[in-house]
């Protein structure tokens, strides 16, 4: 009967999604609140379908986390179809770094004065708190390879960014919490800053380079000799996998790997497209010889950036649905208030003092406008991200000094997938209507 009722509750879910996703966009909600929801009533003040304890379970959560983050900075990056030296990257880049740097800060500040922690487990919450989301933030994302809004465009590249950067900090916070020993000492050392430096420059040249030379080649042989065609759910798999193992292997950031692969993909299709949308560049396919367009010399990088994207686009809505019922659920299974004071007042200052003021120190001279700016601090969405450096503390950090935090970050998870479920919508159709009106 169990395994029976599991059949039955994600039928219903996919099934409901399917049929309600476009009535949900108009909404002032999102899919992910109604994930966390069912998530939560499945278990144990609920259904009783499943019970998963954070820190039992701790090590699955971080894989499956892992999974389904590597899915979305893949999509992400090939949603980004901007030449890598347009100025457009100079924001996301500003928010991926300096931001990212000045929120960690003010996040570690207000832990030790505050909430009166030890300057190593401030700085660990502040890690995990620190990087945007890149699952749940698709209703303020780029949505087509076309769209180069700089509001979309700077949070889009800001998420693909910020969750491999976030990982030097972790590290540091996580040695901290260790006190005098040996691994404090070979984290603490001087050579710190050039391990850093490496896992963000090697893992863009793994990534980009895997994903130049992957994507060069199947198109060689598709347009040259009609092979390898078909399966690019396959190819985009693989890309991932290949871009996240090598880029580990090399001691450099996976999470920033996979995404600069996803954008050597899209860059390498908009040169061979020649300014022409990927739409444009397609034209009209023929159902009954797909494989003409598909080996086509003009065609053949459009055709297949495009498939490669709805193949991981719906690959992300699985893996944001799959998540956040395994957070919802975690959430039921805690032993502990989730809203204590500490965690109310952690969430205020992260939505309504430390991404604001980020946000405005990062971008000061450029090219957004003050209504821009704060629609970028405000949507500093936290989620899968927050949640996988989360288990990674829990996997490589003490347990007595990790789990008090499991409450707080937890707490401000589930405040942004509220208050920012609900205020996406009307934000960004107040967002269009002034645009509109500007032109």
């Amino acid at each position: 009967m169990h395994e029976t009722t599991w059949f039955i509750v994600v039928g219903g879910v996919f099934v409901f999604m399917g049929i309600a996703a476009t009535s949900l966009k108009r909404l002032p909600c999102s899919a992910a609140m109604f994930y966390l929801g069912i998530g939560f009533a499945c278990g144990p003040a609920g259904l009783g379908l499943l019970n998963l304890d954070i820190a039992g379970d701790g090590h699955v959560l971080r894989m499956l986390t892992e999974v389904a983050l590597l899915v979305s900075l893949f999509a992400i990056g090939l949603r980004l179809r901007v030449p890598l030296f347009d100025a457009l990257w100079s924001l996301p880049l500003r928010l991926g770094f300096l931001a990212m740097i000045v929120t960690v800060s003010i996040l570690m500040l207000f832990g030790v004065y505050v909430l009166h922690l030890g300057w190593g487990p401030a700085l660990l919450l502040a890690a995990i708190l620190a990087p945007t989301d890149p699952v749940l933030a698709h209703d303020v994302q780029v949505q087509d390879p076309g769209d180069v809004d700089l509001v979309r465009f700077s949070l889009s590249g800001e998420g693909g960014l910020n969750d491999g950067i976030a990982l030097p900090f972790a590290v540091l916070g996580l040695a901290l919490c260790a006190g005098h020993s040996s691994d404090t000492r070979d984290v603490l050392d001087w050579s710190f800053a050039g391990r850093t430096a490496w896992g963000v420059v090697g893992a863009i040249a793994v990534g980009g380079g895997l994903g130049w030379a992957t994507t060069h080649g199947v198109a060689w042989l598709r347009s040259r000799h009609a092979q390898a065609l078909g399966l690019e759910g396959f190819f985009a798999l693989g890309l991932i996998v290949l871009s996240y193992g090598v880029a580990q292997r090399a001691s450099t950031f996976g999470f920033l790997a996979t995404f600069a692969a996803g954008v050597a993909m899209r860059g390498v299709e908009h040169r061979a497209s020649r300014g022409q949308l990927p739409r444009e560049t397609i034209g009209k396919v023929d159902s009954e010889d797909v494989v003409a367009t598909a080996s086509d010399p003009r065609k053949v990088h459009a055709f297949m950036a495009e498939s490669v994207l709805g193949f991981t686009i719906e690959l992300e809505r699985i893996a944001e649905m799959a998540m956040m019922m395994l957070v919802g659920n975690v959430l039921s299974t805690l032993h502990v208030p989730l809203f204590t004071w500490q965690g109310i007042a952690l969430s205020v200052v992260l939505f309504v003092l430390a991404r604001p003021v980020a946000v405005e120190l990062s971008l000061a001279g450029s090219s957004a406008s003050p209504a821009q700016r704060r629609l970028m601090s405000w949507f500093g969405i936290r989620g899968i991200g927050s949640f996988y450096y989360l288990t990674y503390a829990l996997e490589h950090g003490s347990p007595t000094v990790i789990m008090p935090l499991v409450p707080l970050a937890l707490a401000v998870v589930t405040a942004s997938v509220v208050v920012h479920g609900i205020s996406a919508t009307p934000l960004m159709n107040w967002y269009h209507r002034l645009r509109r009106d500007e032109q």
